[in-house]
């Protein structure tokens, strides 16, 4: 049997499912609890790999306070590129929100220049090895 191809509405979904969840810093387990699926099935929701029945969206829209909508937030966007190259799809990323939020508290423009500034030098460094994953100590 064939495999089914991962559809970029059930990716977009997902990802909006995920940015609502870390937003309200909601564990995948919580949200599982809250809609009957085990953590699993949520964290297959959020890949994209398993799409959300229309009574879950229901009660995932529910549980954030959002119209169901906001759940295809970025649909515009995602119909002409892969869903993955929105501003949104950023979000969905590790600590993404995270540090979205931490940056967003500072009030001085030099220091959140700095960092933003920082942060842009990181990926080359990285590319050329001078900053070094660090190993954990055993």
């Amino acid at each position: 049997m064939a495999r089914r191809r991962d559809d970029v509405v059930d990716v977009l979904v997902g990802r909006n499912i995920r940015i609502l969840r870390k937003q309200r810093r909601m564990s995948q387990t919580d949200l599982a609890n809250k809609i009957g699926v085990t953590f699993q099935q949520v964290q297959k929701y959020e890949n994209g790999t398993n799409r959300v029945g229309s009574g879950r969206l229901f009660r995932i829209s529910a549980i954030f306070n959002v119209p169901i909508a906001t759940l295809f937030d970025g649909m515009d966007q995602a119909s002409n590129t892969r869903p993955d190259a929105s501003p949104t799809a950023l979000l969905a990323g590790p600590y993404a929100l995270r540090l979205l939020q931490a940056f967003s508290q500072l009030e001085d423009t030099a220091l959140r220049k700095s960092i933003a500034e920082l942060v842009e030098r990181m990926p080359s460094k990285c590319e050329d090895g001078s900053l070094q994953k660090r190993r954990p100590r055993t």
